[in-house]
């Protein structure tokens, strides 16, 4: 098959990979109808993380089941699916808790930006839709192997709750996510920090109450006059950066939550400050699977409409443009079609 492969910082190429095949009787091999690059992908495009030269890259796909391992009941071939990023058993301890990122029987999207991707616990983590979408629900179906799980899971962590303010830092694609699910979750003041105009329109149509451009202590001084010097009663820290954490702990109010889902790079928490302020830090790597149900719901339903944070498609032959796109902020995330 063809897909994405990296190769050094900025080094990102579309060619021939070995197919990915069954491996274990619980897998299943999806045929991908979309793809998108995740922000998390520009931390090797940069140079932050490890490269295994020549590796497959891209964690998020929807798609149609093309062959299942012997032990895989609940699907066969021809099924639209949606992939979570993290496969999950959905039976084990962990799972059972609701934390199946963990699950002891953990599995990744190796190659959500190919033609096609291996699912290791295929029952456990797959979830089917009634027949093949229309394709202006794939964007939005499409954020749910990731982005919006993840922004979900941030609102969760950070225990967001009606009536209350909650301040999103970050406006990518799992930011402006959090600020629809602080939205959806009744926060009646949402907050987002974003210096740009199109990630500020869309953070607006999600349910934003409030834009702040500012940053650093700048940005902490913006809040505090937004909340009458109380703080936030949630935070969400959609980041990963050292930068980004001081400010939500800057801007959380005594009590408060930050709920942390951008990956963490040179991170020093201020452990100080969290025990004088008695603020909480809860979340990481989102259990996908545990907010699909509803969230699949919600956007079948049409009360939500997560796909407005595709704002560049490319043939996925492209791929090396789209992560250029990203990598110069000219692209909020980039949806890539075989």
């Amino acid at each position: 098959m063809r897909a994405t492969t990296i190769h050094a910082p900025g080094d990102v190429r579309f060619e021939e990979v070995a197919d990915p095949r069954i491996e274990e009787p619980t897998d299943a091999i999806v045929k991908v109808v979309a793809g998108c690059i995740c922000g998390s992908d520009l931390w090797p495009y940069r140079g932050h993380n490890d490269i295994e030269a020549g590796s497959t890259i891209g964690h998020e796909c929807v798609g149609v089941v093309e062959e299942v391992g012997s032990d895989v009941k609940d699907f066969r071939p021809g099924d639209f699916v949606i992939v979570p990023f993290c496969h999950s058993d959905s039976t084990c301890a962990h799972c059972r808790a609701g934390v199946q990122s963990a699950c002891v029987h953990a599995g990744f999207t190796e190659s959500g930006q190919g033609e096609y991707a291996r699912v290791t616990q295929a029952d456990g983590s797959l979830v089917k839709t009634d027949g093949m979408p229309d394709d202006a629900l794939l964007p939005s179906l499409l954020t749910l192997s990731d982005v919006l799980p993840t922004g979900w899971h941030a609102a969760v962590a950070a225990g967001v709750k009606p009536g209350g303010t909650a301040v999103v830092i970050g406006d990518g694609a799992v930011g402006l996510c959090g600020v629809l699910a602080a939205a959806q979750l009744g926060a009646e003041r949402v907050v987002a920090m974003s210096r740009h105009e199109p990630r500020q329109a869309i953070a607006r149509a999600f349910g934003a109450t409030d834009i702040v451009a500012e940053r650093g202590k700048e940005g902490g001084a913006r809040i505090a006059e937004l909340t009458q010097g109380i703080g936030a009663d949630a935070v969400l820290e959609c980041v990963g950066t050292d930068e980004s954490m001081k400010t939500a702990f800057a801007v959380a109010r005594p009590g408060a939550t930050v709920g942390f889902v951008g990956v963490p790079h040179g991170v020093e928490l201020p452990v100080r400050r969290m025990f004088q302020k008695n603020v909480g830090l809860a979340g990481g790597m989102a259990p996908v699977r545990r907010y699909l149900p509803d969230l699949l719901e919600r956007v079948l339903s049409g009360s939500i409409d997560p796909g407005k944070v595709f704002d560049l498609t490319l043939p996925m032959a492209e791929s090396p443009e789209g992560y250029r796109a990203m990598d110069e902020r000219r692209a909020i995330k980039v949806l890539l079609q075989p």
